[in-house]
């Protein structure tokens, strides 16, 4: 898969499947599945850290996810998740940290707002550094939002998303996450623009759908938005094994004559 390849499924009307992974081990899971998209969110800053927001997560710890995720895979398509700070204070600082993202192996970058980052979106663009858009619930604007909540309600701020991802596409953005916004609107903006949409929260209409990896397999629920749906139960599966391992070794069942060596 690759960024050409992404443009070309909304062409050709197919669905762009994509999950998060922040290790090799999840990302070899996901490229074995047949997912050929993968993005190293900064939502490691929740689900890997336990923070309560993305905030605080640095350049130099998305730059180690990415790497360990490009290096395990061998054809998915690995999205970078630029962090906050990392491309919102000047051009060349965007431009020199979304290069360090390909250096590490990403093939694409992505980072957040509408046009008061479609300068920075050019300027990537422009030296041959593909770039994804996200608008809607942007996480690192979640203080200004007052927390996670649906964007784009009402005419008018449905319009400024439309705008917002205008303003994207004509800066040369290659795809656009759409978060927690009114499945219309997605639907409207999807219609609207010739790079493909990839919805989390926004409904069916969109070109892709992108899920948490750990909400997607049931292993993260200390909170559980709307839009996520359990494939899996990994969580219990893993209390359960834990709670037989212990309670083995406290009986003295394990390790029994079969995992001894002689």
């Amino acid at each position: 898969m690759t960024v050409p390849d992404l443009q070309k499924c909304k062409r050709d009307g197919r669905k762009i499947v994509v999950v998060t992974a922040y290790d090799a081990l999840f990302a070899r899971i996901v490229e074995q599945a047949g997912v050929e998209v993968i993005l190293v969110g900064d939502s490691l800053g929740v689900v890997v850290q336990g923070k309560r927001n993305t905030l605080s997560v640095t350049m130099e710890e998305m730059l180690y996810h990415t790497k360990l995720v490009a290096g395990a895979v061998q054809r998915s398509l690995v999205i970078g998740d630029m962090p906050f700070l990392s491309y919102q204070v000047s051009q060349e600082e965007a431009v020199r940290n979304a290069g360090r993202f390909l250096q590490v192996g990403a093939h694409a970058v992505k980072v957040e707002g509408g046009a008061a980052v479609a300068d920075r979106v050019a300027a990537m663009t422009r030296i041959g550094i593909p770039v994804i858009g996200h608008l809607g619930m942007t996480p690192q604007s979640v203080q200004q939002f007052g927390g996670y909540k649906v964007q784009g309600k009402g005419r008018d701020r449905a319009q400024q998303l439309l705008d917002d991802a205008q303003a994207l596409a004509a800066a040369g953005a290659s795809a656009i996450v759409l978060e927690a916004i009114p499945a219309g609107v997605a639907k409207a903006v999807s219609e609207a623009l010739p790079i493909p949409t990839i919805g989390i929260g926004a409904g069916p209409h969109c070109d892709g759908q992108v899920l948490v990896i750990y909400d997607l397999l049931g292993l993260f629920d200390e909170f559980v938005p709307k839009f996520v749906k359990p494939y899996g139960h990994l969580k219990a599966d893993a209390l359960h094994a834990l709670r037989r391992y212990k309670d083995e070794v406290e009986q003295g069942a394990f390790p029994s004559d079969s995992e001894s060596y002689h």
